[in-house]
């Protein structure tokens, strides 16, 4: 968007961490929600030095407007390759925007277990909730209007990008 930049993903990505470190054991499941959300959880997985493997979802066929919109042409496999029962996890998004797809990675989880608790992490909060979803952990909220759109890139030094477009 001309006239307004947007912070630098890496150094969200630091700050996301930090604020994370002191609530995060070593057992806790951290699970990425691909693509950006995978991405972001890769690192903090490494960073936060988690001993339990990271897991990936997919929520494609989860989503309550998978009728409407159908299968998406990159659709991933999702990869939950720990205990979910009992376990405290951390599932993680690059933009958290209406709440539908952390509403659906949780229908999707809920067929893995029934964990102690979930809690969400996201690199970048930015409104316009149409449900009732709130990240624990977000490295920064950003002001966007419905038109717009921000997603998070990488290039291919695996650094990350963040960038606001026009619909």
């Amino acid at each position: 968007m001309p006239g307004k930049s947007l912070p630098d993903a890496e150094q969200l990505l630091q700050a996301l961490t930090d604020k994370m470190r002191p609530e995060v054991g070593p057992e806790t499941g951290l699970i990425g929600i691909h693509t950006g959300g995978v991405w972001i959880a890769e690192r903090l997985h490494r960073d936060l030095k988690l001993k339990v493997p990271l897991g990936t979802l997919d929520v494609s066929f989860y989503r309550d407007d998978y009728e409407k919109i159908g299968l998406h042409r990159d659709v991933k496999t999702s990869s939950v390759p720990f205990e979910v029962e009992g376990r405290h996890l951390i599932l993680v998004d690059d933009v958290l925007y209406t709440g539908r797809t952390i509403r659906a990675a949780m229908n999707e989880l809920f067929d893995y277990g029934r964990a102690a608790s979930i809690r969400l992490a996201a690199l970048v909060d930015r409104g316009g909730r149409e449900l009732p979803v709130a990240a624990q952990f977000a490295g920064a909220t950003i002001a966007a209007a419905p038109n717009q759109t921000i997603e998070l890139r990488r290039d291919s030094n695996g650094r990350l990008e963040l960038v606001m477009r026009e619909n």
